[in-house]
């Protein structure tokens, strides 16, 4: 037993300092989770916006930048996303779902002026069946999570966005 904290201990430290987080994952009490650092995509230009439609719920316009899509080794899919309320005001963040245990994290805010800010929540958050987690639960279950496994690419991702639905998740409903 004391092996087995020992190792963790080391295994946490070496990865605190190569800037990533360890999680045991609540799946598996063997299996430690590595969450590698998310870097921060340059800020989304309207040219790169691929709108998802999250149904009559919402009339908000949502957009994905699809140049920010990143597939980590870590098993999460790191992405900007735009929302468009009806004000026109725009509402900006650069965000993670991790597929496997289908939660969701913030890393940044959009600035007005084209910046990024550290977003306060640090945490990972399961997705919920509220307004606030809508749009993430449209991009896990229709786009970047299909059968709640993670897409191999961004480019896969992007052909999903693109048609509305990813072809495993269409296959279910025909």
């Amino acid at each position: 037993m004391k092996t087995k904290y020992w190792l963790l201990c080391a295994a946490f430290m070496m990865t605190a300092c190569a800037g990533k987080s360890v999680f045991k994952d609540e799946f598996d009490d063997e299996k430690i989770w590595f969450e590698l650092q998310a870097q921060l995509p340059s800020y989304p230009k309207p040219e790169n916006l691929i709108f998802f439609d999250i149904g009559p719920i919402s009339s908000h316009r949502h957009y994905i930048d699809e140049t920010s899509i990143q597939v980590g080794d870590d098993g999460v899919i790191r992405y900007s996303l735009v929302i468009e309320p009806s004000s026109k005001v725009m509402n900006v963040s650069f965000e993670g779902l991790r597929c496997a245990t289908k939660e969701r994290k913030r890393y940044a805010l959009g600035r007005s002026d084209g910046t990024w800010s550290q977003s306060h929540l640090t945490e990972w958050q399961r997705l919920e069946n509220i307004t606030q987690d809508y749009a993430q639960q449209e991009l896990f279950k229709y786009y970047f999570c299909p059968l709640k496994s993670i897409v191999g690419s961004p480019q896969e991702a992007i052909r999903a966005l693109k048609a509305g639905i990813h072809p495993k998740v269409k296959s279910l409903h025909q």
